[in-house]
């Protein structure tokens, strides 16, 4: 069972009013009946289709039977080797639950060629492809297809036998692939939103075909279904959301996560998107911060704009511990983000900012003339892009970041987001913990274009107070897109300068540095962070 643990509330009385209204109003168990007048008549629409995740714990069951027997089959043909090509809450889900119970899964949530080379290096002859999109026109997901499908026939494999699919029923992906007889098509449940179908065929399987126990995880969440529907404080969901709106109400509109031995990997990434995504619009809404851990920088010393959480048993640090398995967990959060979605008066099931990134990088990729911009500054390996926010003329990488920390609003946070290969380039993670030390705001770190997907809308659509640090880098080896007019480099830079477009359209400062290279760079930013700068 999950449980909450209110280590210390500075808004306690707020809490115990909100919990109050929340159970008054029966707003747990008319969730759990779906029902879709909780968030008010503009949302009424949306959350009539978007409300079937209060009960997958039941209606995903009937997948186990059909997953077993393509595991099977797949084992006797020696295959056994699972890639998933899926983005946000087609991947996020499936890499938690593969990661806490240590069985192999290889998640493709990038664009950058050297990662997807480095997926397409493994044993061919063992590996089928999970292609994963719920609208069935991602663009990262449908590259990754095209690439493995020509890998797969160059290398002399039916290709269509190696290819799985999950999408949502009339999708153009549910047809183009019946036509093409791929392996399986898995329709998952229409009525479930991205964010929250952790427990649907997006989440399931992937984590199955690569040997994880995803019936215990059905079995955890049914056992927490049935205290999550009650009308009563005691309700985790309710509590949660009774902190976090009053903490928001209060000025503490970030939620700081860290993991104090929870047993869960990567969980953080997962609550992240479901989050941010869901309350990050209208001006308002809960952003996430994950952390390394209980000691990290904005958790042992967060200020007064933010909740700290701790995944797992309670440390002195944390206004709130959150036990529980697994599945258990992700029927938590999902019940306490759409509960505070209420409590802050939004829609938690729509995402109107997503989109603008996406044709910002579509319209680069037609016109790729439009991208090549002079650097406003180069300091050794690094090129500096987008300076004209800056109050002073800058030169080098320390005086940028000092300057960019300068436009920073007293109570805002720095995005530093990285469009590299998140596998090689995996230490430069370490720039959250030395930008937030330095500066002593909150940071949060993103891989692109994997945030886009999570993160991506709380940045356009919440709070205004974020200034964003992008970071490119050069390629090496390119990857071809088969039937594209673009390879994988020139979509993942078109990416990245979309999106900045978008939040330099909203007012919002972004420095975006180019490294020529990588290795070099890296030092380099980790070296001018450490400067004064000013």
């Amino acid at each position: 069972m999950t449980s909450v643990d209110i280590v210390r509330s500075p808004n306690a009385d707020q809490v115990s009013t909100i919990a109050a209204d929340l159970v008054a109003d029966s707003v747990p168990s008319k969730l759990t009946a779906q029902d879709p007048t909780l968030w008010g008549p503009e949302a009424e629409s949306e959350a009539s289709i978007r409300l079937s995740w209060t009960t997958l714990h039941e209606t995903s069951r009937p997948l186990l039977g059909e997953l077993k027997a393509l595991r099977e089959q797949l084992h006797a043909e020696g295959v056994d080797r699972v890639v998933l090509a899926g983005m946000g809450g087609s991947s996020l889900a499936p890499e938690v639950i593969t990661r806490t119970q240590n069985v192999p899964l290889v998640v493709l949530d990038t664009t950058d060629p050297a990662q997807v080379a480095d997926a397409l290096a493994g044993d061919l002859e063992r590996t089928v492809i999970v292609v994963s999109s719920k609208s069935g026109g991602t663009v990262e997901t449908d590259s990754h297809r095209r690439i493995f499908e020509k890998a797969f026939a160059d290398a002399g494999i039916d290709a269509a036998s190696r290819i799985v699919v999950v999408t949502d029923p009339g999708s153009p992906l549910q047809s183009a692939s019946e036509e093409a007889g791929y392996r399986k098509v898995f329709l998952a449940d229409p009525n479930v939103g991205g964010r929250y179908s952790a427990l649907t065929a997006f989440g399931l399987v992937p984590s199955y075909l690569a040997g994880a126990d995803v019936e215990s995880l059905l079995d955890d969440a049914a056992e927490a279904a049935e205290v999550l529907s009650q009308d009563s404080p005691d309700n985790p969901a309710v509590q949660l959301a009774a902190i976090f709106g009053a903490a928001h109400a209060n000025g503490a509109e970030k939620i700081v996560f860290a993991d104090t031995g929870s047993g869960i990997a990567g969980f953080g990434d997962w609550a992240e998107q479901l989050i941010a995504e869901s309350t990050g619009k209208n001006g308002t809404g809960l952003l996430p911060v994950v952390v390394e851990g209980p000691g990290a920088e904005g958790f042992v010393n967060a200020r007064s704009d933010a909740t700290t959480v701790a995944i797992g048993p309670a440390t002195g640090s944390a206004n709130v511990a959150v036990e529980g398995k697994l599945g258990a967990q992700f029927l938590l959060w999902e019940y306490a983000t759409a509960l505070v979605g209420r409590v802050l008066g939004i829609n938690p099931f729509d995402q109107p900012d997503v989109e603008a990134a996406k044709k910002a990088a579509r319209a680069l990729l037609d016109a790729p003339a439009v991208a090549a911009t002079a650097p406003s500054f180069v300091d050794g390996p690094v090129e500096g892009h987008g300076t004209g926010w800056a109050p002073r003329e800058v030169h080098t990488v320390a005086e940028a970041l000092a300057a960019l920390v300068e436009v920073a609003p007293e109570h805002g946070y720095i995005s530093v987001q990285a469009y590299l290969d998140r596998i090689d380039d995996a230490s430069f993670a370490l720039l959250r913990a030395e930008i937030a030390k330095r500066t002593h705001l909150q940071t949060t770190f993103g891989w692109g274009p994997r945030f886009l997907h999570s993160t991506g809308q709380y940045h356009k659509g919440g709070h205004q107070n974020g200034v964003f640090i992008q970071i490119t880098g050069e390629s090496g080896d390119d990857l071809e897109v088969p039937g594209r007019p673009y390879t994988l480099a020139q979509l993942q830079l078109a990416q990245a300068l979309g999106d900045g477009q978008v939040l330099a359209e909203h007012g919002r400062p972004v420095l975006r540095l180019h490294l020529q290279d990588r290795i070099a760079g890296l030092a380099q930013l980790v070296e001018a962070v450490q400067e004064d700068g000013s």
